[in-house]
């Protein structure tokens, strides 16, 4: 179905890393109307949804500030919305909430619940059980390469 065409994948799948993946001498606005046409979106359909997702991770107010001034959280939130803009089905996030302040984290944690819970499969990499808890249904414990535990939060 997607592996003769990768372009299909791209657009179902969202990817968020640890580190920054943005241009800091551009406005968040401009590096997500950016992100988000490298994942097709367009006109007043991207234009509207660079604004919602702003507006939902309380950043609206700074839509057209450099990501160089923003503080770790502020970025951290920018870098979430140019892996989720495309609303993909599948996303990957490496660690989304390291080294931001309480009121990144619950904007953060918060907004993948709501996500998770219209459907996005989520796969969550975090130091953090707790976090992982708190919206995974399924979650694996790993390390040194393999999975030591593996369960409901419940079970673990």
């Amino acid at each position: 179905m997607y592996a003769d065409n990768p372009l299909k994948i791209k657009k179902i799948i969202g990817v968020v890393p640890q580190e920054y993946a943005l241009y800091g001498t551009m406005t968040a606005r401009e590096n997500l109307l950016y992100f988000g046409s490298m994942y097709g979106l367009k006109g007043k359909v991207l234009k509207e949804k660079v604004v919602e997702c702003l507006d939902l991770l309380g950043l609206l107010k700074f839509a057209d500030k450099k990501v160089e001034t923003f503080s770790g959280g502020m970025k951290r939130r920018v870098n979430l919305i140019a892996g989720i803009l495309h609303d993909p089905k599948v996303l990957f996030l490496d660690e989304p909430t390291v080294g931001v302040d309480v009121q990144s984290k619950n904007a953060i944690i918060d907004y993948l619940k709501r996500i998770n819970q219209n459907g996005t499969t989520i796969v969550y990499t975090s130091h953090h059980l707790t976090e992982a808890q708190d919206f995974c249904t399924n979650i694996a414990i790993v390390d040194k390469g393999k999975i030591f535990a593996q369960g409901t939060p419940k079970q673990l």
